[in-house]
């Protein structure tokens, strides 16, 4: 029997009536775009993070996108982001008229290499064609990138900091989210998140109440905010007023009530995955070149267990005979596409994000992965002599 590579439906099994009861709700109410589901799960996913606000969006690509036009980010900005990465992190900042610049990454946690950043940083004021504007961490396979270096390293530059937060939402450092360090928190609600809804959805988690308005504005065609009508009087809907040349990025209010219930299990389902993974570690360890590593103090939601491996296709092979699921995040980095080949560093400069592309390799991982299929699992990876 062929094993579920993320098993959505597991889930769904342990919240079935409270599932379709919240959807039946929205469905008899009506208001499907920007129901009071929305403002709940908002004040919820804010109260999850400790944040002050929280903004759900359409996906997660418009969740960094909006930042980025809130804070006027364009023509002649540079705004700094992994190559090692799904291709949304990037793709943003020439929608915006701005240059990626693309770093180097960690060798044993594949998140942004701080290191290499400030070089990048320090090349791009050199060259003085571009200003540095933004940094994008992505929280790769689920654990926080280094948001207090990353910290230090936006103050000294004068730069905003953005966590890309889709695959890793809930992950912490010393018992924080990536909000008490970044200028916002964005996510995505994709099923196969960990933390995902049943279709398109995103968010945005802030403590800066006026970028918190401005991408309220934003989401909704730069419809009129509060901060807009003072002095003002206009007895229409807001959205009807422009302010500012905004987006159609709503979540929608299914969507909403779907993300309510599984918040409520979100926290326990990050303590199964953890445990899986350390399963995993200790007993995948001696026959492959590498298990995932976390930080001391970080806590990472496992979005993706993602190992290394010399022959990584033929395992892949080797597992397929048996019925067991692979995927490669990412076999090729952004850099090397070709949509993106106009910004690609000189050759050799993100050398470890390069090799790690040849070498990585997830298998499946999800919080109601049963210790038989686990064995199952685990017994593949063993067998193969490749």
């Amino acid at each position: 029997m062929a094993i579920a590579f993320i098993d959505l439906q597991a889930q769904r099994k342990r919240i079935e009536p409270q599932i379709n009861a919240a959807v039946q709700k929205v469905i008899e109410s009506g208001a499907y775009i920007m129901g009071p589901e929305v403002k709940q799960f908002e004040a919820d996913l804010a109260a999850f993070s400790g944040a002050k606000h929280a903004l759900g969006c359409a996906n997660g690509t418009d969740a960094i996108a909006l930042p980025l036009m809130a804070w006027g980010v364009g023509a002649g900005d540079a705004v700094f982001c992994p190559s090692f990465t799904f291709c949304a992190t990037g793709e943003v900042v020439p929608w915006v008229g701005a240059t990626p610049v693309f770093v180097d990454v960690e060798p044993d946690t594949y998140n942004i290499n701080p290191d290499h950043l400030v070089a990048q940083i320090e090349r791009i004021l050199k060259d003085g064609k571009l200003k540095p504007r933004v940094i994008v961490g992505v929280c790769l396979f689920g654990q926080a990138a280094n948001y207090p270096r990353l910290r230090e390293i936006a103050n000294k530059y004068g730069m905003k900091l953005i966590a890309d937060s889709a695959q890793g939402f809930g992950t912490t450092i010393n018992g924080k989210h990536p909000s008490d360090w970044a200028d916002c928190v964005t996510t995505s609600f994709f099923p196969a998140k960990p933390l995902g809804c049943y279709g398109d959805g995103g968010g945005i988690v802030t403590n800066d109440t006026a970028l918190a308005e401005i991408i309220d504005s934003l989401r909704v065609h730069g419809k009129a905010v509060a901060s807009d009508l003072k002095g003002k009087t206009f007895d229409h809907d807001p959205k009807y007023l422009n302010m500012r040349v905004g987006m159609n990025s709503r979540l929608d209010t299914i969507q909403a009530a779907v993300l309510i219930e599984k918040l409520k299990i979100y926290a326990d389902e990050i303590v199964l995955r953890n445990k899986v993974a350390a399963r995993y570690n200790e007993l995948l360890k001696p026959h492959v070149a590498a298990v995932p590593f976390v930080k001391p103090g970080f806590v990472s939601t496992w979005a993706q267990y993602t190992i290394e491996h010399d022959n990584r296709d033929g395992l892949a092979a080797h597992l397929k005979t048996q019925d067991i699921p692979t995927a490669v995040y990412y076999p090729v980095p952004m850099h090397m596409n070709q949509a993106y080949r106009e910004w690609a560093p000189k050759p050799g400069e993100l050398a470890v994000t390069e090799a790690k592309a040849e070498r990585v390799i997830s298998l499946p991982m999800h919080p109601y992965l049963d210790i038989a299929t686990q064995d199952r699992i685990i017994e593949g990876v063993r067998t193969f002599n490749g």
